[in-house]
């Protein structure tokens, strides 16, 4: 259920998430750089901020960590914005002015396991991560990864070795081919956990 409320010049949009208030996170969106502008608040996922606005030129992330998303529904390029003050959202993302939808990362205590593969639907060479992993290729000798299934924490993949790239969230469960997780194709150069929610 969303609540909505005008305050001053700025939409706050509250979200019940089912989740407790410290796992809570808070995104504002400001229409100019250096956080000016019309602003609007939000806390938890948001399938679609075009319908609020159709300029978005710096983020303000006050708590929690977020996946931002060019296209509405989760659909498009993504960025991960933890907390943070990012003046000029631009220097991020590509030069689009349009943040079509965001999705509040919860946190996820403890381990952290997938196993990748090598083809669709959980085909192929099998391989098990427990932790960053700077370059695929160098640990597990391929280029390509088809399918995954992750059991315990959040995860970042990156599509060139040393985290960088495009960059797809891959949250726990099964995954049976690339564009499950929106990716335009099955490289994925390197892979990093999601540790930090503050």
């Amino acid at each position: 259920m969303k609540k909505w409320s005008l305050q001053k010049d700025a939409w706050i949009i509250e979200q019940d998430t089912g989740c407790e208030e410290d796992k809570m996170g808070k995104i504002i969106f400001f229409e100019k750089k250096d956080f000016g502008g019309r602003h609007y608040e939000h806390m938890g996922d948001c399938p679609d901020l075009l319908f609020l606005f159709n300029r978005c030129k710096s983020i303000r992330v006050t708590s929690g960590c977020f996946m931002i998303y060019d296209e509405p529904n989760y659909n498009g390029n993504q960025y991960y914005l933890r907390s943070g003050d990012y003046p000029d959202i631009h220097t991020r993302m590509a030069p689009s002015e349009s943040v079509g939808s965001c999705r509040l990362i919860l946190s996820e205590q403890g381990c952290f396991n997938m196993r990748l593969y090598e083809r669709i639907e959980f085909g192929g060479q099998i391989m098990d991560l427990a932790d960053d992993c700077p370059s695929v290729m160098d640990r597990f000798h391929i280029e390509d990864i088809f399918s995954c299934n992750v059991t315990d924490g959040n995860w970042l993949f990156y599509e060139d070795p040393n985290y960088s790239g495009r960059m797809y969230l891959i949250q726990p469960g099964e995954y049976k081919r690339f564009s499950e997780w929106g990716g335009r194709s099955a490289k994925v150069g390197s892979i990093r956990r999601i540790t930090d929610y503050s």
